[in-house]
């Protein structure tokens, strides 16, 4: 663990970090080993947004929470009980006793007029010692099939599962964030802005799923399911159209619910949490905006104008806890044939659900980011609130322990996208720039505590991603943790064989060139023509290094180069290997250019150029297929 120090200190060249007690870092070392003085009016900034008391050097401590490793014995001030999960009592005299199971519990110490929140972890996330597959990387609303609505749905999430694993022999899907986007349009297009982390996007619901859609007592529903099935003709996705047609069905298809069994224990499983998203999802509708422009009574959850809106309005909360539970169950549904890698971003629209219920946690006086690196030379700015992190103690971690449980929910897998924002994330004050940020810590140990206990239930494996600006201790400790790295071939200098077993490969991510776009140029030349300033001697070393690596000439037809890029990642011995389809289809956009608005650059908003059925029938998925089946054999022979 970094040492902090309560005073600047130092000089930039002594290469020594300096942390302030409230967890802000008062320097810092970018991707090219540079350090950099924090100016002392982002510090003022930020801690102005802490709601820092000015009369303290340091966030005081929070007695009242206590996160230990299972069979730690620690020493208590007094004698007390410690009730588990479970409702048994146990007695605790000088010290907690060794044999703790892993849990939520409270502690009463004699005498204490609060209890104790105990969490017992044992500090490994879940992966079985086996695990060695290989599966797609997916951006599920480009997944589009002949029956889509403009847009990949959760049917289309099954075709491509069913067909993955039968005929390909792929043992996972790695897909985008899945989370719910305001229930207005215009509808966000990035799958890293979501409203909430917590639930998803009725984007995803196949309309034909839901109950009685099959019936003959909604006639409106063949019309709108050909105004939805036409949209596909544009490969670019009109999300509010899409949007439309599917709420115009599924308000149809809600007035001829019979209600279900299933449906009330849904409810009564997710509780207040629904019930808080479905009142923000009926308001955001009401008042046509995000939370920071409604009425002052509405501002925050817990005023009695909110309650009241909600019982006039019970049958459109209903309404949209309906769709939370279409969503769950199909969500299974597609995810039964092969296990799902679900998307975690790193933070929520500041006018959407989660920073309207959990206000008192985040901040909206800075967004995160990153500062500048090599690929990124002006540094992002990502619009996230943080959570303040002596606030998200005082919580109980609450918040962190529900976004990472929903992202669980039907998993087999989780990625944590930027997973150094379980350590650090770097704040931009509002009103500046990326170069002007500081890093700001979390409790490290607390929150890699949590995650460890999220996966063993769930029974799934976590995926941190790594790149960019890491500390290398963070990585150490995230691999303690049995938290899997993140390699890409475009990043790695050295041979694949030479990646940790402990680890996710790939070629690239949705943030970076495919390999067609690579290989022909095209996406250097989309980032001069949007003036990004590109790195190109780094995006000429990639490329070489490929053309080398692959045993490659300069005029390769495309099909051999992708085929070819994918035999040197199955070098790897990585425990997962994955592709993208847009790989699959010698897509040369690549889904996302970083630094770009919607009106310079239509991210996310791509359909590729090739249907589910007609790729399908193409011969390059199984050529990457047959490359990265090496897992698939190795795990079938220790089987």
């Amino acid at each position: 663990m970094l040492e902090r120090s309560e005073a600047h200190g130092g000089t930039q060249a002594d290469g020594l970090l300096r942390t302030n007690g409230w967890g802000i870092d008062l320097n810092y070392c970018d991707a090219l080993g540079q350090w950099h003085d924090v100016p002392e009016e982002t510090v003022r900034a930020i801690l102005a947004a802490m709601d820092a008391d000015p009369t303290s050097v340091a966030a005081s401590s929070n007695d009242s929470l206590m996160v230990i490793c299972t069979g730690q014995q620690c020493e208590l001030p007094r004698p007390g009980t410690v009730v588990l999960e479970t409702g048994e009592t146990i007695t605790a005299e000088k010290r907690l006793p060794g044999d703790l199971p892993s849990g939520y519990h409270q502690m009463q110490l004699d005498g204490a007029d609060e209890p104790v929140r105990l969490i017992v972890s044992s500090g490994e996330c879940w992966l079985p010692d086996a695990l060695k597959t290989w599966g797609w990387s997916v951006q599920l609303y480009a997944a589009r099939s002949q029956d889509s609505w403009g847009i990949g749905d959760f049917a289309d999430l099954e075709r491509l599962a069913k067909w993955s694993g039968t005929e390909l022999g792929a043992g996972m899907i790695m897909v985008n964030p899945l989370s719910a986007s305001m229930p207005v349009n215009p509808q966000q297009a990035s799958p890293y802005y979501p409203t909430s982390r917590c639930f998803f996007s009725p984007l995803w619901i196949h309309v034909e799923w839901v109950p009685g859609a099959n019936s003959d007592s909604v006639p409106q529903l063949n019309e709108i399911a050909s105004a939805g099935r036409a949209l596909n003709a544009n490969r670019l996705i009109d999300r509010d159209a899409v949007f439309d047609l599917k709420m115009r069905a599924l308000e149809l298809l809600w007035l001829q619910f019979p209600g279900h069994a299933g449906f009330g224990r849904f409810c009564h499983k997710h509780g207040d949490a629904l019930h808080r998203f479905a009142i923000f999802c009926a308001l955001a509708e009401e008042l046509k905006s995000g939370w920071h422009s409604w009425p002052e009574q509405y501002r925050h959850p817990d005023n009695s104008a909110v309650a009241q809106f909600a019982n006039d309005h019970l049958g459109r909360v209903q309404f949209h806890k309906w769709l939370q539970w279409l969503l769950d169950v199909q969500l299974a549904r597609s995810s039964s044939s092969l296990p799902l890698m679900q998307d975690l971003p790193i933070g929520v629209d500041p006018d959407g659900a989660d920073a309207w219920a959990w206000q008192d946690v985040f901040t909206d006086d800075v967004s995160v980011g990153a500062p500048p690196d090599e690929f990124n030379t002006q540094g992002q700015n990502w619009g996230l609130p943080p959570f303040v992190p002596h606030k998200l103690r005082a919580a109980g971690y609450l918040p962190f322990i529900q976004t990472i449980r929903a992202a669980l929910r039907n998993a087999g897998g989780l990625r944590i996208d930027h997973v150094m924002g379980l350590f650090r994330l770097f704040w931009i004050p509002a009103g500046a720039d990326a170069t002007h940020g500081a890093y700001v810590r979390h409790n490290a140990n607390e929150m890699l505590a949590i995650l460890a206990l999220e996966s063993e239930r769930a029974k799934a494996y976590i995926v941190g991603e790594d790149l960019g600006t890491v500390e290398d201790q963070a990585r150490e400790k995230l691999a303690r943790h049995r938290v899997l790295s993140y390699r890409l071939l475009w990043f790695e200098k050295e041979d694949p064989e030479t990646y940790p077993l402990e680890s996710l490969a790939a070629v690239t991510t949705h943030d970076l060139p495919t390999i067609a776009g690579l290989w022909t140029g095209s996406d250097l030349e989309t980032q001069r023509k949007l003036h990004l300033r590109p790195n190109e001697g780094s995006t000429r070393e990639i490329h070489e290094r490929l053309e080398k690596s692959a045993g490659l000439d300069g005029d390769a037809p495309l099909d051999l180069v992708i085929s070819g890029a994918y035999q040197v990642l199955a070098r790897a011995p990585s425990r997962i290997l994955t592709a993208t389809l847009e790989d699959a289809a010698a897509v040369e956009v690549r889904p996302n250019m970083p630094a770009t608005q919607a009106d310079q650059h239509p991210n996310w908003s791509r359909a590729l150029p090739v249907t589910l059925e007609e790729l399908q029938n193409s011969d390059l998925p199984r050529k990457i297929a047959a490359a990265l089946g090496r897992s698939s054999e190795a795990h079938a022979a220790e089987a």
